[in-house]
């Protein structure tokens, strides 16, 4: 299937016939009623869609989204996805926000953009929202449709980047009460990350394949590394990389304190490729080098 690029909000709606009223900025409204051509589409802009209804499929990679009606699912730049209608042969019912990162130069979400991960969250992770919630982002769907309707003046840009912005930060507490409502599977999920950690650094498998990352265990468990992050710190008010750095530092105490061991044995027990690396880690988990460690648990005991 060709890949057809959405580089700019005008290439989109070209695509999909929509008027284009900003260069940088959008909102588009699929009624329902307008057929979806299957399609894979490149996303060189930011895309935040409110799906009302059913009515199509998506895949990222190779992975479907878990969606249906009452769902946001956004992208990011540099992403791809596939399109496809549904098996009932019914059309959706959403509306868009469409936004070039060029429209955020010299504005206050220029950096704060980042901080919105949901974006690259894998398609899969879609935000299930409840009929109130739907309301709140449709709300600022329209605020940002009629500024766009107005004739563009100094206040203009301001005005557009505000209600972004409030919709942007709505989207992110909704995202913390979903993670709260699944308690019971996040919890399944962190236990997973510990049993993995486990093995990975028990096991020898951090001498063959390096330092643990996120990603590694992310991909076990079948998630993006930001959605994965976000649940972990939701639940235990540690990121991931805190907690396997917390882990690591543990074994490493232990290992210290055992003479057979040397600090290039230890460094390769951990994925370390040099022992400076381990010895510069050690330090700043615990503020002493791996001697000055051993020197005073020896002087203590």
């Amino acid at each position: 299937m060709e890949i057809f690029k959405a580089d700019t909000v005008e290439q989109y709606n070209r695509f999909f016939g929509f008027e284009t009223r900003h260069p940088l900025v959008g909102i588009v409204k699929f009624d329902g009623e307008s057929h979806v051509p299957i399609h894979r589409m490149a996303f060189g802009i930011y895309a935040l869609f409110l799906k009302n209804t059913r009515g199509c499929k998506i895949n990222y990679g190779k992975t479907p989204y878990d969606f249906d009606s009452e769902t946001v699912v956004s992208f990011a730049p540099g992403q791809t996805i596939d399109v496809r209608p549904s098996d009932d042969g019914t059309t959706p019912t959403s509306t868009g926000l469409l936004l070039h990162p060029d429209f955020l130069h010299r504005t206050s979400l220029e950096k704060k953009i980042r901080r919105y991960s949901f974006f690259s969250y894998a398609s899969n992770e879609a935000l299930h929202l409840s009929a109130e919630e739907c309301k709140i982002i449709q709300d600022y769907m329209d605020k940002i449709a009629r500024e766009l309707q107005h004739p563009i003046d100094k206040f203009s840009k301001s005005l557009i980047i505000s209600n972004i912005e409030v919709l942007l930060n709505y989207c992110m507490r909704f995202y913390e009460r979903q993670f709260v409502t699944r308690e019971e599977i996040n919890s399944d999920i962190l236990s997973r990350f510990e049993s993995l950690l486990h093995d990975y650094l028990d096991n020898g498998m951090a001498i063959e394949y390096g330092v643990p990352t996120v990603r590694y265990f992310a991909d076990k468990i079948c998630l993006s590394p930001n959605y994965f992050g976000d649940l972990v710190k939701s639940e235990t008010g540690k990121t991931a990389q805190e907690h396997i750095q917390l882990r690591m530092a543990e074994i490493a105490k232990g290992a210290i304190l055992d003479p057979t061991l040397n600090t290039k044995r230890i460094a390769e027990m951990l994925g370390f490729q040099h022992p400076q690396h381990f010895i510069r880690f050690f330090k700043k988990q615990t503020g002493s080098t791996p001697r000055e460690y051993r020197l005073q648990q020896l002087g203590s005991a």
